[in-house]
């Protein structure tokens, strides 16, 4: 397939995005093209990517000094202890700014290094492979970075863009079902924060996505980086505009958090479920009119996903699950500042719900 470029020029740095087949193969050459050079690399490799891409990686990549460090990469170990970890090798092997710190993985791989990168003597170079499909359509772009905490998901991080991404698909082939849907979840996102126009083309070849088909999976992705690309060159710390790529997330979060991150509800599942409720709620606030709520609810039950909010959750939780929502990092107030949809390619900003509405939805979506 044809390699695709895009070109992001934020305020604080200009960086490539690399997407196509064989990339990793082509390591050197992108490198070259983007006048990339460093004498040393540490490359952290998620132990879940199949062997022979590790291999391939680590074998096309050329530098004086290569180190590697495998992490397992899951929510629970995307914390402080891990981040000590990394950094470590880099102390130990004198890294200096101009060297270069590479994640090879997925979300969570990405995150926990780019914040390595950010905090290593106050910044190094980074560069990103994403090998999963919710990381090379939304959290290799655009320079957010974060570990989670006692208190909630991404609540430590920072924003640092990188030098450079690379979006090998082919890595893509050896996810599975569960992890094609995690990532499938941010490409319905993206579509409704676009337009009517790239839902109906997600609605119409939904299973074609999916299940990795030229050119349908090519064209989602790059939907989503375009759509992403034009919302984090122009605001690129989250003032205001890039909040709606929150969508969904803020209730995401909050599930995530409840449940320990444990394996019961993976990110993209949780970021489904929280779309939904964003929808519902949007709808029954009279901010979404019926014809769309209905589109958009009936496309989300179309999705192969096992998991409902009723069947997670107990009204027992719902004060936790609060809890873990007023400390979100949009809330600047008592209120908690919801991100909800008025129509496709209309995002309201900035809902403020009180704690006690918000319960009471909560319990409705529960007993639904």
């Amino acid at each position: 397939m044809k390699i695709h470029k895009i070109q992001i020029n934020t305020k604080t740095k200009k960086y490539s995005i690399f997407i196509g087949s064989k990339l990793i193969s082509k390591i050197n050459k992108i490198l070259d093209s983007q006048k990339l050079t460093f004498s040393k690399i540490l490359i952290v490799i998620d132990k879940n990517i199949p062997s022979k891409f590790k291999s391939k990686l680590i074998k096309n990549i050329k530098c004086e000094v290569k180190k590697t460090f495998i992490f397992n990469a899951n929510e629970r170990n995307k914390n402080q202890k891990n981040v000590d970890l990394i950094q470590n090798v880099l102390f130990k092997n004198r890294f200096n700014r101009d060297d270069c710190l590479i994640a090879f993985g997925g979300g969570i791989t990405g995150d926990v290094v780019g914040y390595c990168a950010s905090t290593y003597k106050r910044g190094i170079k980074f560069i990103n492979i994403p090998t999963t499909l919710l990381s090379q359509v939304d959290s290799s772009i655009g320079g957010k970075t974060g570990i989670n905490n006692n208190y909630g998901k991404n609540l430590i991080g920072s924003f640092y863009q990188p030098n450079l991404v690379i979006s090998d698909i082919d890595v893509l082939n050896s996810l599975s079902s569960r992890e094609i849907i995690c990532g499938y979840a941010e490409i319905l996102k993206s579509s409704l924060l676009d337009s009517f126009k790239k839902f109906k083309y997600l609605d119409k070849n939904l299973n074609k996505i999916i299940n990795l088909k030229q050119p349908f999976i090519a064209n989602a992705i790059l939907n989503s980086c375009k759509l992403k690309k034009k919302i984090v060159q122009k605001d690129e710390a989250e003032k205001n505009l890039r909040k709606i790529l929150n969508l969904g997330h803020t209730f995401a979060h909050a599930y995530e958090s409840q449940l320990s991150f444990s394996n019961k509800l993976n990110h993209g599942e949780a970021v489904i479920i929280g779309i939904k409720n964003a929808v519902e709620f949007s709808n029954k606030f009279k901010i979404l009119k019926n014809q769309s709520y209905n589109s958009i609810i009936n496309h989300i039950n179309k999705i192969p996903i096992n998991k409902n909010f009723g069947e997670l959750f107990k009204a027992k939780d719902i004060g936790k699950i609060i809890s873990f929502m007023k400390s979100d990092k949009k809330n600047n107030s008592k209120d908690i500042n919801l991100i909800l949809i008025q129509n496709f390619g209309r995002i309201k900003i900035n809902y403020q719900i009180s704690e006690n509405s918000l319960k009471k939805f909560l319990i409705y979506e529960l007993n639904k």
